[in-house]
């Protein structure tokens, strides 16, 4: 078993907590169950209680035994757990993932679209930054479509991606000669 590799001593523990447990736990009982007994005796008579703190002997007995009774079926207890949740919670999973698919779809529709006509995909037009405001235009754009620049520059360099006049033979920045 996978349990025995991860932790020899497991399946000892597990039988050593499993009988303890339940122990400690009717000891705990019967002494709260004594105590209260000559706790009410007390009141038909026959003097005061005298076994009366066998009660706060028996109370953390039984908090301890049930703690490690607990433990001892831990694992039995989250098995049974994890066997009633599952089928709910993938049942709501598919359920929502059947409800979203079409808003999943247009959603990757639209950020191809618009990816497409930024010029960021492969085989559309390229584009190149306006040097006064950094947008995005067209290369074959005489003026850049937010601020109104005249494209001048519109060849960008391979090399350093300085952006040169359309007819340079060589880049301003880097002095890459173009082709």
């Amino acid at each position: 078993m996978d349990e025995e590799r991860i932790n020899p001593g497991h399946s000892g523990t597990r039988i050593v907590l499993r009988t303890i447990g339940p122990l400690i736990a009717l000891v705990g009982l019967g002494l709260m169950v004594f105590g209260l007994v000559d706790f009410f005796r007390a009141f038909g008579g026959s003097g005061p209680p005298r076994y009366f703190w066998c009660i706060f002997l028996g109370m953390p007995l039984l908090a301890v035994g049930g703690i490690l009774t607990k433990l001892a079926y831990l694992g039995k207890i989250f098995r049974y757990m994890a066997g009633e949740t599952a089928p709910p919670m993938k049942d709501t999973f598919n359920y929502m993932a059947e409800g979203t698919r079409e808003g999943v779809k247009s959603m990757a529709s639209a950020l191809g679209q618009g990816l497409r006509e930024g010029g960021f995909v492969a085989g559309s037009q390229t584009t190149v930054r306006c040097h006064k405001c950094n947008a995005l235009v067209a290369e074959t754009a005489k003026f850049c479509r937010w601020c109104g620049q005249a494209m001048g520059k519109s060849k960008p360099c391979p090399q350093c991606a300085e952006v040169n006049d359309p007819d340079a033979k060589f880049c301003d920045n880097c002095g890459y000669k173009y082709g």
